[in-house]
């Protein structure tokens, strides 16, 4: 009897470990339609999908290219500050981004490069955000943990 269990508890936990899905979203899009449908959106649905087939989505987005301007907490001071629309958008995008986080435990990492190379500093973005070195460097160690790659452009 003591057989059957330990074989009955092998396989659930085999079988929990398979239901771990895993995704990194290589975010270099500037548009914020594209954004809100792929990121915002896209995100939150696909976590849904999994939910209710009792599977779990671990999700990582890497950022750089022209995304930076959605993940900076004060415009007024970056390179991004006379982009109206993001400008007039941008309280909502936060809390919505923010949710991301904190909600659907999506993990956000961002390229150190590219923040140098557009002056920002590590104050001016969201306290969420992990820093990698750049983001090839955040991808091939996302691709190394298993996660499938889709790109956002």
């Amino acid at each position: 009897m003591k057989i059957l269990l330990l074989l009955f508890s092998f396989y659930i936990f085999v079988n929990a470990q398979e239901a771990v899905k895993k995704v990194v979203f290589d975010l270099t899009t500037s548009d914020i339609k594209t954004f809100e449908k792929k990121v915002l959106s896209g995100i939150v649905n696909q976590k849904t999908h999994y939910e209710n087939k009792l599977e779990e989505l671990e999700v990582a987005v890497i950022i750089h290219g022209d995304a930076y301007k959605f993940f900076i907490k004060d415009l007024s001071i970056s390179a991004f500050k006379n982009e109206s629309e993001l400008v007039k958008e941008q309280n909502d995008l936060s809390k919505r981004i923010h949710t991301m986080s904190d909600t659907y435990n999506v993990e956000f990492f961002i390229c150190e490069a590219g923040m140098k190379n557009l002056k920002i500093s590590k104050e001016n973005i969201y306290k969420f955000l992990k820093i990698v070195p750049n983001a090839t460097i955040g991808l091939i160690d996302k691709q190394q943990d298993g996660y499938a790659y889709i790109p956002i452009r």
